[in-house]
């Protein structure tokens, strides 16, 4: 599990930190105060080859609440609380959201995206998709595509617990709060 947090973790600042200062980028312009909800598939390229996948999965987002499902991992988080279940493990991490950062949460790419960096490269995209490249290091490159997008009225954060007690018997549940 640990390994897919990092991934995760790496994945997430890659495609939050890629939108740079001042820049407008309508998809994400038009998010503010909607529910917002996109597919994406995330790909890294390492000293000039071709990009490679390294996952794809499904977003939903209001406010400072979101739900992620990738790398086999379901985050939720109602702006308190996180909760991260990993199924193959059977194993749910559940921490405090207060200090969530742009690592761990995907509301923020929508509220905060512009003071990130300038390393921000838009490839494409129209109304309901973005296609986005970030120069993450020296040599490695992430690009995200980002389809489906969706805005919605804001319908509360009655979507974004997780009921612990629907996970398998077995499973290992850790209370970090």
């Amino acid at each position: 599990m640990l390994r897919k947090l990092v991934i995760l973790s790496v994945m997430s600042l890659a495609f939050a930190s890629s939108y740079a200062q001042g820049l407008s980028i309508p998809q994400l312009d038009r998010a503010a105060g909607k529910r917002v909800s996109f597919t994406y598939e995330y790909s890294l390229s390492k000293d000039g080859q071709g990009f490679s996948k390294v996952t794809e999965g499904k977003v939903l987002v209001e406010d400072n609440a979101y739900s992620l499902d990738g790398l086999g991992l379901t985050i939720v988080c109602n702006g308190e609380t996180r909760w991260t279940y990993d199924s193959s493990a059977q194993e749910v991490v559940i921490e405090n959201a207060e200090n969530d950062n742009i690592l761990t949460n995907p509301a923020l790419l929508i509220s905060s995206y512009r003071k990130y960096g300038n390393a921000l490269h838009v490839k494409g995209g129209s109304r309901d998709s973005l296609d986005v490249v970030y120069d993450v290091d020296k040599g490695v490159k992430a690009r995200f595509v980002l389809t489906g997008i969706s805005y919605s009225e804001p319908q509360g954060k009655t979507d974004f617990t997780f009921d612990v007690k629907s996970v398998p018997e077995n499973s290992v549940i850790t209370d970090l709060r």
